[in-house]
C-alpha cells in the first residue's frame, strides 16, 4: 500500500467526476444537482514506477506488484456540515483514517452546473470547509478529554496525553487549524493516533476548464496566492480532461492526447509525487523470480522497520539487510552481478532505507 486520500469539497465541484478519472471506473454517481454522492466511494490505482518495471524485466519475475494508492471520495460538505446540516458530519467521520486530503475547488464558470452558493468563489468555499474541519476537530477533542478525565478520575493520568489535547482545543478554540500550529514530537503522536483532521496534510485542487489548464484564471490564481500564504501545496486539474483520458484504452491514445493540450503527465500522476512529497515517502523494492514489489516507507526509516512492512519477523528476526542500489541493479544487471562487483552491502539495525534501494532481508525467529 503506498498511500490513501480523502477527496472533500463543496457539494457538485466535480469531486466524482475526478475520482470516476482517477480511477478509471463510473463508480461514483456524477449529477447536476448536490449530493448526488451519499456513501463515500472507494477505489485504488496502481503507482505505476518504471523503476519496478526495469526491475521485474532484470530478475524475470514471475508477478509485479506496484505500490496502491487509494482514493475516498466523500459527499459534498456544507456550512454547519460539522453540526449536520447538509447531509450530516458522518462524512467527516468518512476521511478520518486517510493519510492526506485533496481539497477539490470549483475554479470554472459554468451556468449549466450549479453552484451550492450560487457563485464561484474560491476562498469563500476554502474557508466553509476549513471551519468544519476545525469545528469537527474541536468537537472531537472535547469529547476525548470529557471521557478520558471522567475515566481516570482520581487516577494518575498521562500528561503528555491530556496537555496535547488541551493545547489542541485551545488551538481550535482560537480558530487556527492544527497544522498551522506547533507541537512536539510526542504531541504529534497524539493527534496522528486520534486522526484530527485538521492537521492532516492536504493538497489545493483547482479545478478549472480546459482553456486554463496551463496558465491558471482568476479563481485558480486567488488559491494559489491563498495557499502560498499559508504555505501549502496547489495545483491544477480539469476534472472533465481527466474523464476524457480515463476513457482512451491505449497508452499511446493518451500520450499524443496530453502533448496536444501541452501536459506532460496526467494530473494522476501529479497528485502521486505531489502526496509522496507531502507525506515524506520513499520507495524501496524486493526483487527475484517469485516477484518483483514496490514498498512505501517514511524518509529516515531504519532497515529493520522497513523490513516489518514486509513481515514481523523481518524486523524482530532482523539479522542483516542485502541492499543494492537500484541504480547499480540495473547497470549490472542483477544480482549476481553486483555481489561480483562489490555492489551489493551488508547492512544492520541502524541503515537508513533509501529510495530505490533493492533489499534482500535476513532474518531468524
Amino acid at each position: 500500500m503506498g498511500f490513501n486520500c480523502g477527496i472533500l469539497g463543496l457539494p457538485n465541484i466535480g469531486k466524482s467526476t475526478l475520482f470516476n478519472a482517477l480511477t478509471s471506473t463510473q463508480q461514483a454517481e456524477s449529477k447536476n444537482y448536490p449530493f448526488c454522492t451519499i456513501e463515500p466511494n472507494v477505489g485504488k490505482v496502481a503507482v505505476k514506477d518504471l523503476r519496478l518495471d526495469n526491475l521485474s524485466k532484470i530478475s524475470n519475475s514471475q508477478n509485479k506488484i506496484y505500490n496502491q494508492l487509494e482514493f475516498v471520495d466523500i459527499a459534498g460538505l456544507v456550512k454547519g456540515a460539522s453540526k449536520g446540516e447538509g447531509l450530516g458530519n458522518k462524512f467527516l467521520g468518512n476521511i478520518s483514517n486517510v493519510d492526506a486530503m485533496i481539497h477539490l475547488i470549483r475554479c470554472f464558470e459554468d451556468n449549466d452546473i450549479t453552484h451550492v452558493n450560487n457563485k464561484v468563489s474560491p476562498i469563500e468555499d476554502i474557508k466553509v470547509i476549513e471551519t468544519e474541519l476545525l469545528l469537527s476537530d474541536l468537537e472531537k477533542v472535547e469529547r476525548i478529554i470529557d471521557g478520558y478525565l471522567k475515566k481516570n478520575k482520581g487516577k494518575k493520568v498521562d500528561q503528555n496525553f491530556i496537555t496535547t489535547l488541551e493545547n489542541s482545543r485551545d488551538t481550535l478554540e482560537n480558530g487556527i487549524l492544527l497544522r498551522n500550529s506547533s507541537f512536539s514530537e510526542s504531541q504529534e503522536e497524539v493527534i496522528k493516533t486520534i486522526n484530527l483532521l485538521s492537521y492532516k496534510p492536504i493538497i489545493y485542487v483547482c479545478n478549472v476548464d480546459e482553456d486554463s489548464l496551463i496558465n491558471g484564471n482568476q479563481h485558480s490564481k486567488q488559491v494559489e496566492t491563498y495557499s502560498n500564504e499559508k504555505n501549502l501545496d496547489c495545483m491544477k486539474i480539469s476534472a472533465k480532461i481527466e474523464s476524457e483520458i480515463s476513457s482512451f484504452k491505449l497508452e499511446s491514445e493518451k500520450t499524443e492526447f496530453l502533448e496536444s493540450l501541452g501536459l506532460r503527465e496526467t494530473s494522476l500522476s501529479r497528485l502521486i509525487s505531489k502526496g509522496y512529497e507531502i507525506l515524506d515517502l520513499i520507495t524501496f523494492f524486493t526483487s527475484g523470480p517469485k516477484e518483483s514489489k514496490a514498498w512505501s516507507i517514511k524518509k529516515g526509516t531504519f532497515a529493520p522497520d522497513a523490513g516489518a512492512k514486509i513481515h514481523t519477523d523481518f524486523k524482530t528476526g532482523f539479522i542483516k539487510a542485502e541492499v543494492i542500489s537500484y541504480e547499480d541493479f540495473v547497470k549490472f544487471n542483477g544480482e549476481v552481478k553486483c555481489k561480483e562487483n562489490g555492489r551489493l552491502k551488508l547492512e544492520g539495525k541502524e541503515y537508513i532505507v533509501n529510495d530505490g534501494d533493492v533489499i534482500t532481508f535476513r532474518f531468524n525467529v
